[in-house]
């Protein structure tokens, strides 16, 4: 599964072919937690609600770009890296 970002100790990343709905992983100390593209909610697993909080922050600056992945994705194509939150 192809990392696409990373920041504050939070790895995003993406799978190739996936299921739907259009989502991300979000991965922080053993925690791992799946993210609608669409709502920007967790569908699945858990985040501590800090790193939630960081991660949906991150998601919303970014979500055309996470959208883009997703289809890139789906296409079997080189997902691009999207820049981390600061």
């Amino acid at each position: 599964m192809p990392e696409i970002s990373r920041f504050f100790g939070i790895v995003i990343k993406m799978f190739f072919d996936d299921h739907n709905p259009p989502h991300f992983h979000a991965e922080y100390s053993g925690d791992v937690a799946l993210i609608d593209i669409r709502n920007l909610s967790v569908f699945s697993g858990h985040l501590p609600p800090r790193v939630r909080g960081f991660v949906i922050e991150w998601a919303t600056i970014h979500q055309q770009e996470l959208f883009q992945n997703w289809e890139r994705a789906q296409r079997l194509q080189e997902l691009l890296e999207i820049d981390p939150l600061s």
